[in-house]
């Protein structure tokens, strides 16, 4: 997918979520797989979590933290 001097694309960042890409889009991994997304926007997952890389999953979102004490339930 060649890129256009149109327009950057707009990657917006979330705290504790995924970076979310205006599509379409080609994501390289360490390995040199091209993982290709035609959707107008794509979830690129962050945390490593996801079952779906480099797509977010939400599997974010199912680790709760334990910000206080031991003593709460």
């Amino acid at each position: 997918m060649p890129n256009t001097p149109e327009r950057p694309r707009r990657i917006r960042v979330q705290r504790n979520g995924p970076l979310l890409v205006e599509g379409p889009v080609e994501v390289v991994g360490e390995d040199g797989e091209v993982a290709v997304s035609r959707r107008f926007t794509v979830a690129v997952c962050t945390c490593r979590r996801s079952r779906m890389l480099p797509w977010c999953d939400t599997s974010h979102r199912c680790r709760a933290r334990r910000d206080k004490g031991a003593d709460t339930p």
